[in-house]
């Protein structure tokens, strides 16, 4: 069964269902074989809180809880979070963990995505974090794409340029993998010895634009970013992969919907392909102010990218 906190939003039985959890992913999307009913559709209400519990009969006790939600989804979707032939790999231990957290793994610049124009929003080279897989797990794949907001203009684009959400130059040389991630069979006991790969993400536009802007120095290369580093982890191996599992969280999670029928077709028919989205899914509904908060962002990523 699923947690109380997923939401399945593809129930059809199908290769593939997303599922959208506040939380890391504890179960093996794999052994999803029947629907999930889902609730009639309305608005999810949030508990109150009063300074005692979550349910109490003050209104006012709402207010903080309704200040901090908003303000978390404004970061988001302005992309605020805290924030050769071969291939460059970073130096890193990647057996190594701190205390009971995961192994550390290196940055690799995807050295050939440069003469595909696949560049960073500054132009540098994308890259992302590969942690070999073991035993029962060494021919399967989870390929997780970061997440981090979006930037929908000239100015919120030049700024993300300069962090590490749009240029490599500014990337940890190296990640500590946890959750889904995790190489620790009591942390991640589904994926534990799978391959696992975080793909970095510096475009500003969930790995999906094909753009540049030659006056700010900007270039949107989401999907190319995208094609670079499948067409280099293909090379490494997953191209004969048994089972491959492709997510993302929040702006990755968008991605890995936009990018599950793609990622399907780039395997053999009797590979096990799914898709997992990680509060992906970004409603467009009116918010407090009347407005339609979400339809803005996407409509600015569209335009500029």
């Amino acid at each position: 069964p699923l947690p109380a906190s997923c939401t399945c939003t593809r129930p059809a039985p199908s290769a593939y269902k997303f599922v959208s959890c506040f939380g890391h992913f504890r179960h093996d999307p794999f052994s999803l074989s029947r629907s999930i009913p889902l609730p009639a559709p309305g608005i999810a209400h949030l508990p109150r809180w009063d300074g005692d519990s979550l349910e109490g009969q003050g209104a006012m006790g709402s207010w903080p809880l309704l200040a901090l939600v908003l303000g978390f989804l404004a970061g988001i979707a302005r992309g605020s979070e805290p924030w050769s032939n071969g291939t460059q790999v970073y130096s890193t231990n990647a057996n190594s963990g701190s205390g009971s957290n995961g192994a550390f793994v290196a940055l690799t610049l995807i050295q050939s995505a440069a003469a595909k124009g696949a560049v960073c929003l500054d132009g540098s080279l994308p890259g992302y974090h590969l942690h070999r897989g073991s035993g029962s797990g060494s021919n399967n794949w989870l390929v997780n794409l970061e997440g981090g907001g979006w930037c929908n203009d000239v100015k919120s684009c030049v700024f993300r340029k300069g962090s590490r959400r749009g240029s490599s130059n500014h990337m940890e040389r190296q990640l500590q993998f946890t959750g889904i991630m995790s190489n620790r069979p009591e942390e991640n006991p589904d994926f534990y010895n799978w391959n696992r790969v975080k793909v970095r993400y510096c475009d500003g536009g969930s790995f999906t634009g094909d753009g540049a802007d030659a006056a700010s120095g900007l270039y949107f290369r989401g999907q190319r970013i995208w094609q670079a580093a499948i067409d280099d982890l293909m090379a490494q191996g997953m191209r004969s992969a048994s089972q491959a599992l492709l997510s993302g969280c929040s702006a990755g999670g968008a991605s890995a919907i936009l990018h599950c029928d793609e990622f399907r077709g780039m395997f053999p028919s009797n590979t096990r392909v799914k898709c997992l989205a990680d509060a992906g899914m970004f409603l467009d509904s009116v918010d407090i102010a009347g407005r339609r908060e979400m339809r803005d962002v996407f409509n600015g990523i569209v335009r500029l990218q």
